[in-house]
């Protein structure tokens, strides 16, 4: 295996707080490595904080806010390693963190590499890193998986190494899931479709602090539930390519829409009728990338 080069990349927005805490354990643990700082268009202190007492970190930054996909994207195109390591500013690689994921891209075919997340949650720590899906009833559905597995469903944007050629293949991550969420699973779900593995290693460890992201500074979890469903019908929409699956789901969409509105579920139907309006955008991503798609939905995740 040739010595392949990996970059760092941390997206933020309005993350001072948390990069005060966290990002010099962030460059010691980078053993000199590239490092990418993608921001957002924050309001806070952020770009000044990390500029003036981190010079050598690459600053790269958004005119505008526009949320996490674009923000990645953003940072990727800027890095020069063979391999990209994405890390959230809410999360802290253990030293040898890196060290134990780029062996696995000695495979040629591996496109991403997850991370075992120590995540710190309400006192305690929950392992998580690894993924399961399956498609049941015309949904994609997903959870965390055992992290006994080297295989997983997908690789966090969070704490996730991806190779940089097969990411600007695929044109990583979609900016139609910003702000957030299902951009990860998207991309990882599109990978794997187009011929590509993903690998989770145990070894490789980060301290997650969840419950201090971002997301649940600046969003209501009202909207956040409203973005997920949103999400969801944007990855099925763009996708799915197998008939069988595709019956199923327009099948079971009018099950689960009533079952929202006898549940009051508003958050479900603003979800749907957003994702509603996005159709002709969807549409013409769908057109895109299932130009790369070697394999069919079955033949990705298990079909219940």
């Amino acid at each position: 295996m040739k010595n392949l080069m990996c970059s760092i990349v941390i997206p933020n927005w309005n993350g001072i707080k948390l990069l005060q805490m966290h990002l010099a354990q962030v460059v010691q643990a980078s053993l000199g490595r590239e490092i990418i700082f993608s921001d957002d268009a924050s309001t806070d202190e952020s770009v000044d904080f990390v500029s003036k007492s981190y010079p050598d970190i690459v600053i790269v930054k958004n005119s505008v806010h526009k949320g996490f996909s674009s923000t990645v994207n953003a940072g990727v195109s800027r890095a020069s390693g063979d391999i990209v390591f994405l890390l959230n500013t809410d999360v802290i690689p253990e030293k040898s963190c890196i060290d134990f994921l780029l062996p696995h891209f000695a495979d040629e075919k591996v496109f991403a590499v997850g991370c075992l997340e120590h995540s710190h949650e309400k006192n305690s720590i929950v392992f998580r890193g690894n993924g399961e899906a399956w498609w049941e009833k015309g949904f994609y559905l997903h959870k965390k998986g055992s992290t006994t597995k080297s295989a997983t469903a997908w690789v966090s944007g969070g704490s996730g190494a991806f190779r940089r050629n097969m990411w600007e293949r695929l044109g990583g991550m979609d900016p139609l899931f910003d702000p957030f969420y299902w951009e990860d699973i998207d991309l990882s779900y599109r990978a794997v479709k187009a011929g590509y593995t993903l690998k989770f290693e145990k070894n490789s460890i980060v301290h997650h602090y969840h419950e201090k992201g971002k997301i649940l500074t600046f969003f209501s979890k009202t909207l956040i539930q409203k973005i997920v469903f949103r999400n969801q019908f944007i990855f099925i929409w763009k996708n799915m390519s197998d008939k069988d699956i595709i019956r199923s789901h327009f099948f079971w969409l009018p099950v689960r829409f009533m079952q929202a509105v006898f549940r009051f579920d508003l958050s479900f139907i603003a979800g749907f009728l957003s994702s509603f309006l996005m159709l002709p955008k969807v549409l013409k991503r769908r057109w895109v990338v299932q130009k790369s798609f070697i394999l069919r939905d079955r033949d990705v995740v298990a079909v219940k």
